[in-house]
């Protein structure tokens, strides 16, 4: 095991705020430090719905979301992958979504782990100096399990205990106490710790029964003495922890997931560490940043990964709606609290609906905006949950759904950049992720025009183009001074077209 740890120790001044880094009372904290060396602990919850921690008894989960980061997460449903263990904890440790680790269920065939490690064994190959550490009592995370394991053997250490979902036996103390000695006398410099009591109260009682808030309360405390043990370091003034929480898949009231329901593809992140501002919360936080998170902060890449950091800018101007986000109108399926949609473009963009038909469900009259969590409860299992690489607030076309109300004319709607300032005679790249759903006769073209003039087709889409982000060259033409960009759709109850996060480089 190395616990030689090189090129990693900065000189900062740290005040004992900045150093409450692992969810611990401030008298443990010490007041100054002069040097600080990065770790990171992320703790795996299988199957915890983030509403029921907030109405348990669970004061160290609850301490860390007051001090640090809360961000919801919603995940993919089939055919990509159903919502099991399997896939949830092959995403949080790759970095990386279904369509590429290739775990769809918890048979874990097609699993591509060579291709897409998880983060510790990105960290060792990145930099074997780094001491990483894995410990669970479900056999494929972290055992020799014919299924897994998720976290290699390259990993420095692994500890795994046998806690099977059915006739379980309770091991997560075990896992708490073996990990907290790790962390309190080891030198872990990246670690996972996987705790599943809460999931088999999920599966064995609902996810609305008491019974499941007890569970997350003995959970929590086993947190707490995790957090105890990171705080009990002899060398803990001179490290700069950050602790990440997450879950695998939610869970239904009455118990269950591996379906498509907005409870069961529920997930969250918690985040906490130096630099991330105190009782925060983001809508624009997926599953596959916690690998993302881990491996920036231990400087050990994040290159391959789906996965961004916290610090990634995020100018996307659809996510300036949440704010301006509304309830349904016509789409009674979708819980009429739920603020997820707008007809009314951000600023610089607009929507061209000259040649778009009359009536049809309101919140698709034309090109809207909208959240996973609106648009992909209007019809489950119709593939809008496979939209993973948008986040926040994106541009939905849905010709499918707007037909579910009485009509005239078809669905031709046409979406419209702003102007983007470029030089004639060069060469740029337009970026946009997208999710396309292709059935003839529906049309989805990529218009763009010059200063104004008549606007010409640089992509169409004839087949689908499931969650991936598209790449456009343009060839600027000489004595052009901007360009504009037009996404238009055309359908008559065909399926959709996605498109967010639009970029010209």
């Amino acid at each position: 095991m190395q616990t030689v740890l090189l090129g990693r120790t900065l000189a900062v001044a740290a005040t004992a705020t900045a150093l409450l880094a692992a969810g611990v009372p401030a008298q443990a904290t010490p007041a100054a430090a002069t040097a600080h060396t990065d770790k990171v602990l992320v703790i795996g919850l299988d199957g915890v719905v983030l509403d029921r921690v907030k109405a348990a008894n669970a004061p160290r989960l609850k301490a860390l979301m007051s001090q640090g980061l809360t961000a919801r997460s919603t995940l993919y449903a089939g055919p990509m992958a159903a919502t099991s263990s399997g896939p949830g904890w092959s995403t949080i440790a790759t970095g990386v979504w279904p369509d590429k680790h290739g775990v769809k269920d918890n048979s874990f065939t097609g699993k591509n782990y060579t291709a897409h490690p998880d983060f510790l064994t990105r960290a060792e190959n990145t930099n074997p100096a780094l001491n990483t550490y894995a410990a669970a009592d479900w056999e494929p995370i972290a055992s020799t399990d014919q299924n897994g394991p998720i976290f290699s053997a390259k990993v420095d250490k692994r500890f795994s205990l046998k806690g099977d979902r059915d006739g379980y036996r309770n091991e997560d103390p075990k896992i708490a106490a073996a990990a907290a000695t790790e962390l309190r006398d080891g030198n872990p410099d990246a670690a996972f710790v996987y705790l599943g009591e809460v999931d088999v109260a999920g599966h064995s009682h609902g996810a609305a029964s008491q019974q499941y808030l007890d569970t997350i309360a003995r959970v929590d405390a086993l947190v707490g003495q995790l957090l105890d043990a990171v705080a009990a370091r002899p060398t803990y003034a001179q490290e700069n922890w950050k602790i990440l929480v997450t879950t695998d898949h939610g869970h239904t009231d009455a118990g269950g997931h591996g379906g498509s329901t907005i409870q069961e593809r529920g997930t969250f992140v918690i985040a906490k560490g130096a630099g991330i501002p105190a009782g925060s919360v983001r809508d624009d936080v997926r599953l596959v940043d916690v690998a993302a998170i881990a491996l920036d902060h231990v400087h050990a890449g994040t290159t391959a990964v789906d996965g961004l950091t916290l610090g990634a800018a995020d100018d996307d101007a659809f996510d300036t709606l949440r704010p301006s986000l509304r309830t349904r109108v016509d789409e009674t399926g979708i819980g009429a609290t739920v603020k997820g949609f707008t007809r009314t473009p951000p600023a610089g963009w607009s929507v061209d609906n000259s040649r778009m038909g009359s009536g049809g469900v309101t919140e698709w009259a034309g090109w809207s905006f909208a959240t996973d969590e609106f648009w992909t409860q209007a019809q489950r299992d119709q593939w809008r949950e496979l939209n993973v690489r948008s986040r926040d607030v994106f541009a939905v076309a849905d010709s499918d759904e707007w037909d579910d109300k009485t009509h005239t004319g078809s669905f031709d709607s046409t979406l419209v950049s702003p102007k983007y300032a470029v030089t004639g005679g060069t060469t740029r790249t337009l970026r946009y992720r997208t999710h396309y759903r292709h059935e003839a006769p529906q049309t989805a073209q990529v218009l763009v025009s010059y200063d104004g003039g008549t606007p010409t087709v640089v992509k169409s889409h004839t087949a689908d183009a499931v969650a991936r982000t598209e790449a456009v060259t343009l060839q600027v033409p000489a004595g052009a001074t901007d360009v504009q960009v037009r996404f238009r759709y055309t359908g008559a109850n065909n399926w959709f077209w996605t498109v967010d996060d639009v970029t010209l480089n």
